[in-house]
């Protein structure tokens, strides 16, 4: 069970409150992609909020973290910090801001 925390506008789309726990289907360890068809298959509401439905990429302000380090940039195939795989730590979904 990986554990997700949303960003307030995203949780309030989805309907929830505090973090959000969902299964990863696959046979490897868990992945950013993976965690994140997850919230897409259970909100289908949050489709296209935080990647791009057709590339997959993720949105422009949009940043992942977890275990105090930012995955924004990395691979969405890498796997997961092992913590966050075990539920330890959250796997933190941000929405970034522009601006000065």
């Amino acid at each position: 069970m990986i554990r997700v925390v949303l960003p307030a506008h995203l949780k309030t789309l989805a309907g929830v409150t505090g973090e959000v726990r969902v299964e990863v289907a696959g046979p490897g360890p868990a992945t950013q992609r993976l965690v994140l068809d997850a919230i897409e298959a259970r909100y289908p509401m949050l489709l296209g909020t935080i990647r791009d439905r057709h590339s997959g990429t993720r949105r422009a302000f949009v940043r992942f973290y977890a275990c105090e380090e930012d995955l924004s940039n990395s691979s969405p195939d890498t796997p997961l910090p092992d913590r966050v795989a075990a539920g330890e730590e959250p796997f933190i979904v941000l929405g970034a801001m522009a601006g000065g």
